[in-house]
């Protein structure tokens, strides 16, 4: 009885002081910001539907098409992806500068060489530029034949819908000025071996672009599945388990300590999930825990092999009788990617989330480094980590090991870089941290070790992405 006691009165304890940890961290992490919803509101969906119904005019955007037309064909397509670009940079005072990085490839899809060539639109960052922030989507559409170049292929939503969020995204974002850097990617090649993506990355790596985020857009706007069902209030977010760069040690350290469910990609897909929860109307995250679908990849794959923090962002449910499909009806089943496909209500809600979750990313600090933990064989844990520039406080988060989102936090002002989290045990729990800005913006959370945090890999200045 006397020991039942002494447990009650050890609960009791603790659960106090979760409350009084819950009270003191509400402030900084529940205020609404303005900012994020008036970006929000500013999406219009009839913008999306005037971009997707250019590209689909196009007739085919393959990546082998013709470069010469000007109607026809990718390089009609991208030249016309920079003409919006400039036109959205002269609209804002020459705030987006736009490069076209470009290389020749040969491949099994590619048999003769061909030019891949990526157009980006980059939004400079006011004081911290060396940040980097990518929404991408690839230009490049496809029949039933990967290898037909001529026929037409819509693309409408796949992956017009993407590159309309994008555009759209560059549309609204370049009106608001941040410390960070934000790129809006528009790649080709994807449908052929990822050759965008290859290219995006191995631009990042020769620039020493440190990105902390790639939103990978592939396929947003339709609602109906195969199956019939509709679903309209949920998008899926993919990101990698374990990361693509991990070395041995890294992987033992991370096999005997945890670190699996909480990679950088893992962790932004939680910061998207509760900007969502927080900004958006009847609409929700459904976070997948693979780098994306079933044996099927994106143009974020090269990204993570480059040590990136990226995650594949895709509509909630999917008809694959409109994906890579000759435009045709059989058996009373209308094929192909046609523009009837695309939801531009639905494709709007997707972008939002987008702009929010950049706007957010780069108006915050970077998410800390250094994250650390301590507290074996004790009762309680010490979390430390280094300072962050431009970070006027920080927010220390644990959860059960089992649980999905991160649910206990406490905030920390002023430049303490450590705090002893008393009576909460080191083996039960996972444990991160978050830099938070003056205004009250919030990086993502970063686990502890290797395995969550963001930093890139230590590279030599040789090393390369291969087509």
């Amino acid at each position: 009885m006397k020991y039942a006691s002494i447990v009650s009165a050890v609960f009791i304890t603790t659960m106090m002081m979760l409350c009084e940890v819950e009270a003191n961290a509400s402030v900084k992490v529940n205020e609404e910001h303005l900012g994020l919803t008036e970006i929000a509101n500013r999406v219009d969906p009839a913008n999306e539907r005037a971009m997707v119904e250019k590209l689909v005019n196009f007739g085919t955007r393959h990546t082998a098409s013709d470069t010469v037309s000007t109607t026809r064909g990718i390089g009609a397509a991208r030249r016309w992806i920079q003409f919006r670009f400039e036109e959205i940079s002269h609209e804002c005072g020459s705030c987006i500068k736009i490069e076209t990085p470009s290389t020749k490839v040969i491949g099994e899809r590619l048999p003769n060489s061909t030019e891949i060539v990526d157009v980006l639109g980059i939004q400079r960052g006011s004081s911290d530029p060396d940040r980097v922030m990518v929404i991408s989507a690839h230009l490049d559409s496809r029949v039933t034949d990967v290898m037909n170049a001529t026929a037409d292929a819509p693309g409408a939503n796949d992956d017009g819908s993407g590159v309309a969020a994008v555009m759209e995204a560059a549309r609204i974002l370049s009106h608001y000025k941040f410390p960070a850097t934000i790129i809006y990617a528009v790649l080709s090649g994807e449908e052929q071996g990822l050759y965008g993506g290859k290219l995006l990355a191995q631009t990042a790596l020769l620039k020493n672009w440190h990105v902390e985020a790639q939103l990978n857009n592939d396929i947003i706007g339709n609602i109906q599945g195969q199956s019939g069902i509709i679903d309209n209030t949920h998008v899926r977010v993919f990101s990698e388990g374990t990361k693509a760069t991990e070395i041995p040690q890294e992987a033992i350290r991370r096999r005997y300590n945890g670190g699996e469910l909480d990679t950088p990609a893992r962790n932004l897909a939680r910061y998207m999930a509760a900007l969502a929860q927080q900004y958006l109307t009847n609409f929700e995250v459904r976070m997948v825990y693979r780098t994306d679908r079933f044996n099927r990849g994106s143009d974020q794959v090269p990204m993570l092999e480059a040590g990136f923090p990226a995650v594949r962002v895709t509509e909630a449910v999917e008809n694959y009788a409109r994906q890579h499909q000759d435009v045709r009806t059989e058996n009373g089943i209308a094929y192909g990617d046609v523009i009837t496909g695309v939801d531009f209500s639905y494709l709007a809600q997707v972008t939002r989330l987008n702009l929010i979750t950049l706007a957010s990313l780069a108006w915050a600090p970077a998410p800390p480094t250094g994250v650390k933990i301590e507290g074996a064989v004790t009762a309680d844990t010490k979390v430390t980590w280094s300072t962050v520039n431009g970070a006027t406080s920080y927010e220390v988060w644990w959860r059960d090991t089992t649980a999905p989102h991160w649910t206990h936090h406490h905030h920390v002002e002023g430049n303490q870089t450590s705090l002893t989290l008393t009576g909460i045990n080191i083996d039960d729990m996972f444990f991160g941290v978050s830099a938070i800005s003056a205004d009250g913006y919030a990086s993502p959370i970063v686990f502890p070790g290797a395995a969550g945090s963001f930093e890139p890999p230590l590279r030599t200045s040789s090393q390369k992405i291969t087509n």
